[in-house]
């Protein structure tokens, strides 16, 4: 196929995608949409290595998909974004893997920045990130400071993050008020829990994308999780954007949520 052949093959399928996007965004109602929608991005390895390419080009591509995301729950009014950039269990991969990841975290906070705060986002890091590098965890406290004004989106970052280290340090943080007396504890509830985890004043999700055709929660959000709309897809991570959150979306708001209770009349 020449060059004329390939641009007009780009173009027709650009076309068809703007055409599914307008198609899709004509079937969602905007006063349904999700509060807070977690997607964890999984499958960029897959993605490189059915390509014949490093892992670490399948990284780099989701971080353009993680842009297309950010840019249409922006777009969409979604007031919070969370997104598992970086698990506890991530360690165990290759140094020379979690070394390109950690440089590509400080490169997206310099390169994404700008950008964030045009579009109101404010940047959230969730995790344990006094166990990163000197140099990461500055590059992402300075992106938290920057966009910390942002009043259009929250971008929660999962970063050295593991839901259960997550409860864990929620429990410390309890028992040492109860210890100082700050805290009766008969007064521990939900609410106390809730208070004390990293989303502490962020509603809960109320939708999960699961990228990669993967059916589980790998230590993400556990607690937050409990009501969540599942929607799982086998689009890798790398190859997901506007139209793939689009019908996300749509399937979401095709769900009856019952939290546990049944619908009325039944």
């Amino acid at each position: 196929m020449g060059l004329k052949g390939i641009v007009s093959r780009r173009k027709t399928s650009e076309a068809k995608m703007t055409r599914d996007e307008d198609m899709l965004k004509s079937c969602i109602d905007p006063s349904r949409l999700p509060r807070h929608v977690a997607v964890i991005m999984d499958g960029n390895g897959r993605w490189a290595l059915k390509r014949g390419l490093p892992r670490t080009v399948g990284h780099q591509r989701g971080v353009s998909s993680l842009r297309e995301v950010v840019h249409l729950s922006a777009e969409l009014s979604i007031p919070v974004l969370s997104a598992y950039a970086f698990s506890t269990e991530n360690w165990r991969r290759p140094p020379e893997e979690v070394s390109f990841l950690m440089d590509l975290f400080v490169e997206y906070a310099a390169k994404e920045c700008d950008e964030l705060k045009q579009n109101g986002v404010k940047v959230r890091v969730i995790g344990r990130v006094e166990g990163l590098s000197p140099h990461v965890s500055e590059a992402i406290r300075a992106l938290e400071e920057e966009t910390q004004d942002g009043q259009r989106l929250v971008l929660n970052l999962a970063v050295n993050y593991g839901a259960r280290w997550e409860i864990v340090d929620a429990i410390k943080a309890i028992a040492d008020k109860v210890w100082s007396g700050k805290l009766n504890p008969e007064e521990i509830d939900e609410t106390v829990v809730g208070d004390h985890l990293y989303t502490a004043g962020l509603p809960d999700p109320d939708l999960l994308i699961r990228p990669a055709g993967e059916f589980r929660l790998s230590n993400f959000l556990l607690w937050q999780l409990a009501y969540t709309e599942f929607y799982v897809t086998p689009v890798l991570w790398p190859d997901f954007g506007r139209v793939d959150f689009l019908q996300a979306l749509v399937h979401y708001q095709r769900r009856e949520r019952r939290f546990g209770g049944l619908k009325r009349g039944l």
